[in-house]
C-alpha cells in the first residue's frame, strides 16, 4: 500500500525573534523600496489632510489660532512618524497598507526614542538632499541613510499590501 501523502502544509508564519537576513530570508525584502515609496506617499496624503484641516480652522477663526498652526505644522509629520513608528505596529498608515513594518537591527520593534531619531534623520536627510535615499538601491536590505544611523531595518514585509 502507498503512503499517503501529506496535504500542503501551510507557511510557517514569521517570528521576529529569527534573522532578519536577506540569506536566510529574501522575501522580507522583496520588493521594500517601492512599498517604501507608495507608503510614504500615502503617508504625505495623510499628513496634508490633516495640516489642511488645521489651516482651515485658522481660516474659520479669522487667524487666530494662526500662531499655533505655524507652531504646529512642521511637528505633525515628526509626531505622526515617530508615534506609529514607535508604537504596537512599528508602521505608519501608509506602511501598514503597503505591509511593511520598521524593525531594529536585532528583529525588535523600535521604542519611541529610536522611532524619533529614525524620523529626525529621514527629515534631515530629506532637507539636506534627497539623493541620500539613493543608499536604498545598493544594499540588500533596502536600508537608507537615515536606517543605518538609527540603527533600523528600517521596513521589512511582513504581509501582502492592501491596496
Amino acid at each position: 500500500m502507498a503512503p499517503e501523502s501529506l496535504p500542503d502544509q501551510p507557511a510557517r508564519p514569521f517570528s521576529w525573534t529569527e534573522p532578519l537576513d536577506p540569506l536566510s530570508r529574501p522575501e522580507l525584502f522583496e520588493g521594500v523600496i517601492y512599498r517604501r515609496v507608495l507608503a510614504y506617499l500615502i503617508d504625505v496624503a495623510i499628513l496634508l489632510g490633516v495640516t489642511g484641516f488645521m489651516w482651515l480652522l485658522v481660516l474659520l477663526t479669522l487667524g487666530m489660532l494662526a500662531t499655533l498652526a505655524t507652531i504646529l505644522t512642521p511637528l505633525i509629520p515628526l509626531a505622526y512618524h515617530t508615534l506609529l513608528i514607535g508604537g504596537q505596529d512599528s508602521a505608519t498608515l501608509g506602511m501598514r497598507m503597503m505591509g511593511v513594518h520598521v524593525r531594529r537591527v536585532d528583529g525588535g520593534a523600535p521604542d519611541y526614542p529610536q522611532a524619533g531619531l529614525l524620523t529626525l534623520l529621514f527629515y534631515a536627510s530629506m532637507a539636506l538632499t534627497g539623493l541620500l535615499l539613493i543608499v536604498a538601491f545598493f544594499n540588500e536590505r533596502g536600508r537608507c541613510l537615515h536606517d543605518y544611523l538609527s540603527g533600523t531595518i528600517t521596513v521589512v514585509n511582513v504581509d501582502e499590501p492592501v491596496v
